[in-house]
């Protein structure tokens, strides 16, 4: 995709390194944002980049191809579909609606009018979980059984949406990706610590066809930060630890059956330090989603692959819901 092309709508927190990764790659036309210190800020990091708080003039733009969604979770699905509205392709940021019909609507429109609509689940570009995805396919790890994901920190509390909408919705979609299964069942339950409408701490439990379970407890009032997730196989454990600097570990532990098959005693191994190729997730992925648009191709993380997360987003906010202990 040459040419700048590409229009930012939000340029906040996480924004910010959307900008930052565009511009770099030579195609970034136009940052809006409703906040004069932060156009400021484009002004001068990305020299020669248009600014606007008017998220009609990048629409109504027709130098602009496709436009990235940044936004609050709450606007992603009025902004998104006023883009393909106007004919233009579409990344949203996790995730992509907070609901599965607006999501449903979404997918409709960018398929009748030949839109590339892509979620920006970063995990399913990261090195490191591709190397995972790839040794359960080479059944390296044996048959999974269990998988599960810490997500948690002390940071940026929301007061618009809650952590299971905040943090969640990248374990699921990557938990989603590895098994190649939709949860059977799907349960919620949380904690709001603050004493307000939102929670702060939410675990989700997931059933799988095959009997593989797994579960996500994310926590943004947790002393430290922590990005684990945890995958439990037949024949080894794999660890992928996003704040190390060893991403992904196999621990080839064995459990081993006594006393004619009725004590099980584990046998512990070596932990393995598998090599990763040193790359910018971000980076991948906003390059997946130029390649898509050039080539007129459906990403990995479309419309579709967002609506599966949202349908567990979905269900595990309805088990909060019926929660009478939060």
């Amino acid at each position: 995709m040459a040419d700048k092309t590409v229009g930012l709508a939000g340029c906040g927190y996480w924004g910010i390194n959307l900008a930052r990764n565009f511009f770099d790659l030579g195609v970034l036309h136009t940052v809006c944002d409703p906040v004069d210190a932060v156009l400021e800020t484009i002004r001068q990091k990305h020299p020669g980049t248009a600014v606007t708080a008017d998220f009609e003039a990048v629409v109504c733009n027709n130098e602009i191809k496709a436009v990235a969604i940044a936004a609050p979770a709450a606007e992603h699905y009025r902004l998104a579909k006023r883009c393909l509205e106007a004919g233009k392709d579409v990344y949203v940021e996790k995730p992509l609606a907070l609901r599965v019909a607006e999501a449903q609507e979404l997918v409709m429109m960018a398929e009748q009018k030949g839109r590339i609509l892509m979620v920006g689940h970063i995990l399913q570009y990261h090195p490191a979980v591709l190397k995972l995805k790839e040794l359960i396919e080479k059944k390296e790890l044996g048959d999974i059984q269990y998988i599960y994901s810490n997500r948690l920190n002390i940071g940026k509390l929301r007061t618009e949406e809650n952590i299971l909408w905040s943090f969640a919705p990248h374990d699921i979609s990557v938990i989603l990706m590895l098994i190649g299964k939709d949860p059977v069942k799907v349960s919620c339950t949380g904690a709001r610590c603050l004493g307000r409408d939102v929670y702060d701490s939410t675990i989700t439990v997931l059933d799988f066809p095959g009997n593989i379970k797994g579960h996500i407890f994310v926590n943004w009032l947790h002393p430290f930060k922590e990005q684990k997730l945890i995958v439990v196989g037949s024949k080894s454990m794999a660890v992928f630890d996003d704040v190390s600097e060893e991403k992904l570990c196999l621990f080839p532990h064995v459990i081993d059956w006594q006393n004619n098959g009725t004590l099980p005693v584990a046998r512990k191994a070596q932990r393995l330090v598998v090599p990763i190729e040193q790359k910018e997730p971000l980076r991948e992925e906003l390059a997946h989603f130029l390649s898509c648009i050039a080539a007129r191709t459906t990403p990995r993380t479309d419309g579709h692959e967002g609506m599966r997360v949202l349908r567990v987003l979905e269900a595990a906010e309805k088990g909060l819901t019926n929660d009478t202990n939060g």
